[in-house]
């Protein structure tokens, strides 16, 4: 992998990640931009204790511009976008309208392919694997800034999820805080860890693994529908040797997870019909990684990073056919999740529709 790092004409950076150790990358962003300026502010909620980001700047951002007019494509001629060159492996660049911003932390877009028309289901196994490489380039990278805390990698996939631009990326967000989900999941690590001695992620992995829920299993990762699943249909993927993040995962690992992962999401296009070949929109989706928190865990007592477990969940918003899951009173008001699909039917259905 070669990495080269540069500027955008409003000082921002863009990453290109290339396959090929010869790749040349200086081409120049010829666009007149003025300098970002964003109102990003993290404010605390007293009452529940979590944060929320504040950033009305977010308002004025591209909103599902034309495929001729998407800034994620490569620039072409006069028709300049975020990425200055005229073609590309995968690029990371800061957020034009970053969610959060300097001392609130960092928000990156990742460009997956240059291929406008495809989905990450589309790369193949030598594309998938560079996106693993920069994912983790960027987790280290972004650990080391003074205000971060967390590093999220996920991919938003869908217009019903709400994605505004529908060239194939995701997004990286470095939070200057644990996010509350993780708060969740180390509190629960920790009582876990003083009632039993054992840690709770190897327990769960090792009882779904034995189980009805497991959708696919290979030498180094295991996925399955957990027994609580929130949604529809939901996956959670973990590598086998538990690690605290994507830094931490071995060769073995890493070369096998492009196979695990391309088959999982091309199952998930095949669960409502075909991959959109009968008339059914491409499954939406939501993938997140969970890493270790690279900050103090001071509240959690007895816990500390490396009894985190790296994993990454996969789910959907629709529920069925042509039906999409709410979050609605229980949900929205309550924070209590209600699933219309057993995880059992849902495990049962994305065993089904594996590769022939």
């Amino acid at each position: 992998m070669k990495k080269t790092s540069t500027r955008l004409a409003d000082g921002r950076e863009l990453i290109y990640y290339d396959s090929r150790d010869d790749a040349v990358r200086d081409a120049v962003d010829r666009r007149p931009l003025d300098p970002i300026s964003t109102t990003s502010e993290i404010r605390r909620d007293p009452l529940l204790g979590d944060a929320v980001a504040i950033a009305s700047h977010r308002q004025g951002r591209t909103y599902h511009p034309p495929a001729d007019e998407c800034p994620l494509c490569p620039s072409a001629g006069d028709r300049l976008s975020e990425i200055p060159d005229s073609s590309y492996d995968v690029v990371v660049f800061e957020n034009r309208f970053p969610s959060l911003a300097g001392d609130a932390g960092r928000c990156e877009v990742v460009c997956f392919t240059s291929d406008h028309d495809s989905s990450f289901a589309d790369l193949t196994e030598d594309q998938a694997r560079l996106v693993l490489d920069a994912w983790t380039d960027r987790t280290a990278e972004l650990s080391h800034l003074p205000s971060v805390e967390q590093v999220f990698c996920f991919e938003n996939r869908g217009a019903e999820i709400g994605v505004t631009l529908g060239h194939p990326h995701g997004q990286i967000y470095a939070y200057p805080f644990v996010t509350p989900r993780t708060s969740l999941m180390l509190r629960s690590l920790a009582a876990h860890k003083e009632s039993t001695g054992r840690n709770l992620f190897d327990d769960v992995v090792a009882d779904e693994s034995a189980g009805e829920r497991v959708v696919l299993e290979a030498e180094h990762w295991v996925a399955f529908v957990p027994y609580s699943a929130h949604w529809p249909y939901e996956v959670h993927l973990y590598p086998k040797r538990r690690v605290a993040d994507l830094l931490g995962l071995d060769e073995a690992a890493r070369t096998e997870f492009p196979k695990v992962y391309l088959e999982l999401l091309r199952r998930f296009d095949r669960i409502f019909g075909n991959g959109g070949a009968e008339g059914e929109p491409l499954t939406p989706y939501i993938a997140a990684w969970h890493q270790a928190p690279f900050g103090p865990l001071d509240e959690h007592e007895g816990v500390n990073r490396d009894d985190f477990a790296l994993h990454l969940e996969l789910f959907t918003i629709r529920r069925t056919s042509g039906k999409l899951k709410f979050l609605a009173g229980s949900e929205s008001g309550m924070s209590v999740f209600i699933n219309d699909v057993p995880p059992e039917a849902a495990a049962q259905r994305l065993r089904e529709v594996a590769s022939s």
